[in-house]
């Protein structure tokens, strides 16, 4: 069972996101009305993510974040997002937050959110004492558009990244997600060409309509091409589909307000954050991720 803290000062919202989380029968939901009571709560009886608002009044969300980063780094926190918390979003995904959702969107990409997490979390406790070193390695893949294949194939990624010794515990994770975000654009958007604009307006059926595509031509038969290579200085991810492409000066800024709010700016900004190189192919079906050694980065 997966143990979920939901932190928000607002009981109103509080029985709202409680009651989309329990749908899942999988999911223990707790609750806490404030930021320092989500530090005693997690004290007592650690979670496996915690989604807490940005706006509470003795210690915000932002705060809240930054101290479970230094104190519980291998515990996600994911953030809900209000009107005019934009900015506070942005800089709580650089101070460490996992991932975000708009509160205006809760019913729509909540549930999707956190399972996004917790696939690109893995259990740490059994590998603290690997200290090996990676000179040179790397692996490809070709994979279905299967979404359980995408979650093992990015926590298999995370292995490697955490041998590879590139980042800290909370940065493996959110490595995870940008991983999970680039893959399952390449999986819906690339091989299946279902727009995210249709999420936007039906979430259920932008699903379905992948799920009809994924058994037929000629759709079933385009895959997953990932590259993963690493070195003592950085992890390099490159991911393709096999779909007709897209135009990437049309990508919109992802940091830009309005843009916050719809699922494809979700997920293009989390693979901005989280890494620190991404480029497009001129096809558009093709992304490369780079993450640097904090050592490294810091030196160049």
């Amino acid at each position: 069972m997966t143990s979920i803290l939901v932190v928000d000062d607002s009981s109103t919202d509080r029985r709202l996101v409680c009651g989309l989380l329990k749908a899942n029968t999988q999911w223990i939901v707790s609750e806490a009305s404030s930021g320092s009571e989500a530090l005693q709560t997690i004290a007592l009886n650690p979670v496996d993510v915690v989604l807490t608002d940005l706006a509470m009044p003795d210690i915000s969300g932002l705060e809240l974040v930054t101290t479970l980063r230094r104190d519980c780094p291998r515990l996600p926190v994911v953030i809900m997002t209000g009107v005019g918390t934009d900015e506070i979003a942005v800089t709580a995904l650089k101070l460490g937050a996992s991932s975000y959702v708009p509160k205006c969107r809760l019913a729509q990409d909540l549930t999707d959110a956190i399972q996004g997490v917790l696939d690109a979390v893995r259990d740490d406790t059994t590998r603290e004492r690997l200290s090996q070193r990676i000179v040179h390695h790397k692996i490809e893949f070709c994979i279905e558009n299967d979404p359980e294949l995408i979650a093992s194939l990015v926590q298999y990624l995370q292995e490697e990244t955490a041998r590879s010794g590139i980042c800290e515990a909370a940065d493996r994770i959110r490595v995870g997600v940008a991983l999970q975000e680039a893959m399952t654009n390449a999986c819906y958007h690339g091989n299946l060409e279902v727009s995210s604009s249709l999420r936007e307006i039906d979430h259920r059926q932008f699903y379905e309509l992948a799920r009809s595509r994924m058994s037929i031509s000629p759709y079933q038969e385009r895959r997953i091409h990932v590259a993963a290579e690493f070195s003592p200085e950085a992890a390099c991810f490159v991911i393709r589909d096999e779909g007709p492409g897209f135009d990437p000066g049309t990508i919109p800024d992802p940091t830009v307000p309005e843009n916050l709010e719809k699922p494809c700016g979700r997920g293009l900004l989390l693979i901005q954050m989280f890494m620190d190189e991404v480029e497009y192919s001129k096809r558009g079906n093709q992304v490369v991720l780079k993450k640097y050694r904090r050592e490294h980065l810091g030196n160049s």
